[in-house]
């Protein structure tokens, strides 16, 4: 699987259509390099970005006694409104510059993991928060799919392979607010991480200052067009393929002075597999390398939760 790319790989998704095999070799060797890809003609509808984006900008700019109204204290973030200076990067000491909101799956009633996915909770502040953001997880769900077969394609197993491992997914949709922040104020608005989940997609990276950690010890922007996603390994499928495919660590830094004084709003989906899914190294993938033990989806992301200071 020795790729040959220089730089991170900026793709179309409508290639996947027309010429699957390249898309699943181009996608892949640059998530093999670098962790990382950018995704054009991702089918996300633009006219659906812009009012996501409108809706969640109204919702950070309510008063803070109000947003924290929608805090679950004891819920390790993972519905509703998570407050600025909380969410910590593992093994860092200082918290993040950010406040965010969490949307999940909405399950039928009686649904086996109830227990382990909350139910949603909806500011009533916002005008149709919940159907915009409701049919934007949708959204995010399908493209994620047509990601997830093409590294199935890559990797040489059936195209259809990740559809069960990721069926009633416990992932979420964050939408996020950095604040501005001042002159003279810290320089890393999110400490350097990797995501805990499958795959990341993320929308609204065109404000500069997302970077990633290159093998040899690098910083490199990440530098999408306008309504471009970025893409990008997590823990859990780095585990699955015994780290042929890299969860790269990455960070987001202030922009240049003059952007200082402006909000920086993104929206990343952190694709999931399902909670019981047994994340097991999948045979063949990188055999000099001693596979870590399998361990199910819900007990890795609750480990990770504990130690990003999240529960």
């Amino acid at each position: 699987m020795a790729t040959t790319l220089d730089s991170i790989a900026s793709v179309s998704l409508t290639e996947s259509d027309r010429d699957p095999e390249g898309f699943a070799a181009a996608i892949g060797g640059s998530f093999e390099r670098y962790g990382f890809a950018v995704v054009a003609d991702h089918g996300i509808p633009a006219d659906l970005i812009a009012r996501a984006e409108e809706k969640a900008k109204a919702f950070f700019a309510l008063p803070e006694e109000v947003k924290r109204g929608y805090h679950i204290p004891g819920g390790g973030g993972a519905r509703g409104y998570t407050p600025f200076g909380i969410e910590t990067a593992k093994g860092a000491t200082a918290y993040d510059l950010k406040e965010f909101w969490h949307v999940g799956r909405e399950l039928p009633e009686g649904h086996p993991y109830e227990p382990m996915m909350p139910r949603n909770v909806w500011p009533d502040e916002v005008e149709s928060f919940r159907s915009t953001f409701l049919e934007l997880f949708a959204a995010f769900d399908r493209t994620g799919a047509r990601i997830l077969e093409a590294i199935a394609r890559h990797l040489g197993l059936k195209p259809d392979f990740f559809v069960d491992t990721v069926r009633d997914g416990n992932s979420v949709l964050r939408l996020l607010h950095y604040p501005p922040v001042p002159g003279d104020g810290p320089n890393v608005r999110a400490g350097a991480h990797e995501d805990i989940n499958t795959i990341t997609l993320l929308l609204g990276a065109e404000e500069a200052g997302l970077q990633l950690l290159d093998r040899d010890g690098q910083w490199l922007p990440v530098t999408p067009r306008e309504g471009e996603l970025v893409v990008n390994v997590g823990d859990m499928l780095q585990r699955l393929t015994n780290h042929v495919l890299k969860s790269t660590s990455h960070r987001v830094v202030n922009p240049a002075p003059e952007r200082r004084g402006v909000s920086r709003y993104s929206m990343p989906f952190f694709l999931h597999f399902r909670p019981d899914y047994l994340i097991d190294p999948l045979p063949g993938c990188n055999e000099d390398r001693t596979p870590e033990p399998p361990i199910t989806a819900h007990d890795f992301l609750q480990q990770r939760l504990r130690e990003i200071k999240l529960t």
